[in-house]
């Protein structure tokens, strides 16, 4: 299969997101199947050079060794026919009977025997009786053998040769194919969460969400690469060595037959008990994983209020249960894995060398037969220690696996990679929206009010009160649950979210930087923005200034979440990532919180150029920093309890005005501060 196939298996979907765990595994398998299917028939092959070994070997001990005790006959050298083969002993000549065919010898040649007499080879003839042959005398009565020996051993190197080739092949074709599902699988999931709701981020603790997606997948890999080509290794032996069995003897292939009820039987209560303790310790492992995220992100926080005894001992309990259920898993597996199916198999063998010593088959079944079995059955108990070594692996994959296809399986609207929204004017209505995060509760309720294009819309209102909800709202994060939204008079539930957000740009009150350096985080890597377009972004806003200080200029490098940049410069560099793509509105969730009266300044001056030809909210808690919009909404418990501009709603001396006289330094009029 070529590279490009390959990449053309990875765009298509492996299905419907239903069935079992395992027919979704299976059904990744199935998008590389031809690749599998050429590993099995590779592996068929390797097996076949395997099985095919202990029957040359067979064939040595009984038509080579074995045949020195066959019947001999014992005549003059003279009196051998011409062409038939012999050896020559003392003064005699001795043929094997499969050396002439019946009636080509004399009437007179004397039927001789050469038996195992304890470390030494007994001939017993009629002319010299009982004698001990030495070790020359026994070599010279295989003078015919040894050259097919080696042949046969030759052939059993060359076999075995074979084999490890063809296994190599086999092994790595599913290793690769192991590989690609796992990728497949964590770009699934990967992709799933930029189509899931804000809502499921908002209640799911990020490690563990960062589990799933990195240790999950990571063992979901292991189960594709251990333990699904262990098992498939592993029953195409099993098969082969029953086949092998039956063609030997029937009798036996069903005797032997019995192990494979006992394993199965083995294996079902050790995943029937072992099941709650994996789940456990996957369970365990989240929250650790939860809890260490917490841990990192607030470590400030944590030392500055003497926390950190608290927070140890917090995850010592989760260490310690994780310990537990780890500690009862190895002990089922101990139980139950090698030392069952070493204990069963020794049965057995035990068996079957009685079964071959019992008088009733003396003579039925030769010492080749003997060794055949022997040779089978330990191949049959090599697999099965084989699965159940990975039976640990398995039983976390699979576990994993479920954790995966449950965020998989959540629902959530396709990501388009380049969305065909016309530019929109940028008229915004909220017609009686009402909305809460939980059911039964109202965040905001019957909101109603309309932003021209090209006007500033600042909400405020006390924490609490919706003002960061109408904007998760219009960014389309959240559905309402009453009312409609419309931009240019189209109701934004008919939109892609990717649709809705492109023409749209926001500033958060805490900015994140990614790791990259400052142009990435501007542009966000998109392609077509060019680095005067960046530049200028970063002038608009004021941030030039300390970009041109740096020494290398907006290709500085950022650290994770931008720790070495204050959080004025930060929230700048967010200001630039905003505007660069030209929005048609903007949103600005109190983003002056973080930056001192200076930065302030020059943003304000930025923002007088910015907004022209464009619609504006800004959510602010410095009521200063909105004197110019054009209208006021204020909020308070999910209702607009007052709109307007600021003169006029200083003028009403209402609750905007109160705010504002609390954040000023002028002294207010008596009885006006409530």
């Amino acid at each position: 299969m070529t590279h490009h196939a390959t990449e053309d298996q990875l765009n298509r979907s492996p299905g419907p997101p239903s069935g079992t765990t395992a027919q979704r595994l299976f059904r990744y398998v199935l998008l590389f199947r031809r690749k599998v299917v050429l590993a099995l028939v590779i592996l068929v092959l390797a097996l076949g050079a395997q099985l095919a070994g202990p029957l040359l070997a067979k064939q040595i001990i009984d038509e080579h060794i074995q045949a020195i005790t066959w019947e001999w006959r014992e005549l003059p050298a003279a009196a051998v026919p011409e062409g038939i083969r012999y050896v020559p002993y003392r003064e005699m000549a001795y043929v094997r009977s499969d050396w002439a065919a019946p009636g080509e010898l004399p009437a007179e040649a004397a039927a001789v025997t050469i038996s195992q007499e304890g470390l030494a080879m007994q001939l017993s003839s009629p002319t010299y009786g009982e004698t001990l042959l030495s070790a020359a005398e026994v070599t010279s009565f295989y003078r015919y053998d040894t050259q097919p020996v080696l042949t046969l051993v030759g052939g059993i190197i060359l076999l075995a040769v074979i084999a490890s080739l063809l296994n190599f092949v086999q092994s790595l074709m599913l290793q690769t194919v192991a590989q690609r599902v796992v990728q497949r699988i964590r770009m699934d999931v990967f992709s799933q969460m930029h189509r899931i709701p804000i809502r499921f981020f908002d209640n799911t603790p990020v490690g563990q969400i960062v589990s799933r997606i990195a240790n999950d997948t990571e063992n979901i890999k292991e189960l594709y690469m251990s333990f699904m080509a262990t098992f498939a290794v592993s029953g195409l032996n099993i098969v082969g060595v029953f086949a092998a069995l039956l063609f030997l003897d029937w009798r036996m292939a069903l005797v032997c037959a019995i192990l494979l009820p006992i394993y199965t039987l083995i294996i079902i209560l050790h995943l029937k008990f072992s099941r709650k303790y994996v789940a456990a310790i996957r369970a365990r492992l989240a929250e650790m994983n939860a809890t260490l995220n917490e841990t990192i992100h607030t470590m400030p926080i944590l030392q500055a209020f003497r926390r950190e005894q608290r927070t140890r001992e917090e995850f010592e309990v989760l260490n310690e249960d994780r310990y537990r259920n780890q500690v009862m898993q190895f002990r089922i597996f101990a139980f139950s894995g090698r030392n069952a199916v070493y204990f069963v198999g020794r049965l057995f063998t035990a068996m079957i060398i009685w079964y071959f010593g019992s008088q009733s088959l003396t003579g039925a079944i030769s010492f080749g037969v003997f060794y055949l079995f022997i040779d089978y059955l330990g191949r049959i108990f090599e697999p099965i220690i084989g699965i159940f070594d990975q039976m640990m692996n398995a039983q976390r994959a699979v576990v994993s696996a479920e954790r995966v296809f449950e965020l998989m399986d959540m629902e959530g609207e396709e990501v388009e990679a380049e969305p065909k929204a016309p530019r929109p004017q940028g008229q915004v209505e909220f017609d009686q929206v009402s909305f809460g995060y939980l059911p039964g509760t109202h965040v905001l309720r019957r909101i109603s009010f309309t932003a021209a294009r090209g006007q500033t819309v600042a909400l405020v209102g006390h924490t609490g009160s919706g003002k960061s909800s109408i904007m998760n709202l219009l960014l389309g994060f959240y559905e309402p649950d009453e009312g409609e939204i419309r931009i240019d008079g189209q109701a934004t539930g008919t939109m892609s979210k990717q649709a809705l957000r492109q023409h749209m740009g926001i500033v958060l009150q805490d900015p994140y930087l990614f790791t990259g350096d400052i142009r990435s985080n501007v542009a966000l890597h998109h392609p077509e923005l060019t680095d005067e377009q960046v530049w200028q972004a970063l002038q608009d806003v004021g941030a030039d200034r300390f970009v041109s200080r740096l020494p290398q200029g907006m290709h500085e490098p950022v650290v994770e979440r931008g720790s070495t940049l204050s959080a004025g410069e930060r929230q700048l560099i967010s200001f630039a990532r905003a505007l660069v793509y030209d929005p048609v509105i903007l949103i600005l969730d109190e983003a002056t919180s973080s930056i001192d009266s200076e930065t302030e300044a020059l943003i304000q001056r930025a923002l007088d150029v910015v907004r022209e030809g464009r619609t504006t909210f800004i959510i602010a808690h410095r009521l200063s920093t909105i004197k110019e919009a054009d209208t006021i909404l204020v909020l308070h418990r999910g209702e607009i309890v007052e709109r307007g501009t600021h003169d006029e709603l200083m003028a009403r001396e209402g609750r905007y005005y109160r705010m504002y006289q609390l954040q000023s330094s002028e002294p207010s009029p008596a009885g006006e501060i409530a």
